[in-house]
């Protein structure tokens, strides 16, 4: 007998799971200087927190990601709930407008919030500067950040965008997962040659790198995809 796993629980572990491996791929490319925006002695000297405490506070943050995709999944009514009367969510043509369109939504709405979290600074010195601990960004610290941070900016905005957008379970677990696979691609801190990620969009590794260097918290919020 098949083992049969819902959209719904698709959607709260595959981003989990895409995360880490994504991640781990580059930490095996570290070995690669050559590629590196920094050395792992700049890593050492102007970081303010452990790898360890990093995965714990990644693994604190997913666990709250997860909570709210799946009251978000219970909310839109799962699989069937976006299937119009022609059927058309399985489109590929609605499926590539609804990624535009929660891409566009994403930006945005991280775009003002990230800045307004720059400007404010008590919101800045309590929950935001936690995620710029990381000076020199390595890819499964993209998720780092203090709890009220990551919920307002990332989980929000991943919800917000399927919400929006219009996105069916399974579409919505698609996004989540690409999305994902952006954020560590911009924090990992590697420029490895022929990156479609580089190539496709402005928005990118040395794009964001500059965002996390001390001269460069004032300039740069856009992300995951498009430069505001």
């Amino acid at each position: 007998m098949a083992l049969e796993i819902s959209d719904e629980l698709l959607g709260i572990f595959m981003p989990v799971l895409v995360y880490w491996i994504y991640s781990g791929l580059y930490v095996i490319l570290e070995s690669f200087e050559k590629y590196k925006l920094h050395s792992k002695k700049e890593e050492e000297e102007k970081n303010l927190v452990s790898r360890m405490t990093v995965i714990k506070g990644v693994l604190l943050q997913q666990t709250i990601q997860s909570i709210v995709i799946f009251l978000l999944f219970k909310m839109i009514g799962g699989n069937d709930a976006r299937v119009d009367s022609a059927g058309q969510s399985s489109s590929f043509i609605v499926i590539v407008r609804q990624f535009v369109v929660a891409m566009l939504v994403l930006d945005t709405y991280q775009y003002f919030t990230h800045r307004y979290m720059h400007h404010n600074k008590f919101l800045y010195r309590h929950f935001h500067s936690y995620h710029h601990r990381l000076v020199v960004p390595y890819a499964f610290g993209a998720l780092y950040s203090h709890q009220v941070d990551g919920f307002l900016f990332d989980t929000m905005g991943g919800a917000l965008s399927s919400f929006f957008s219009g996105m069916s379970t399974r579409t919505s677990t698609f996004f989540f997962c690409f999305s994902t696979i952006k954020a560590i691609d911009d924090h990992c801190g590697i420029l490895i040659p022929g990156n479609p990620f580089h190539i496709f969009f402005w928005n990118n590794t040395a794009f964001h790198d500059v965002h996390h260097q001390l001269h460069g918290t004032k300039y740069n919020f856009s992300q995951p995809f498009f430069v505001m």
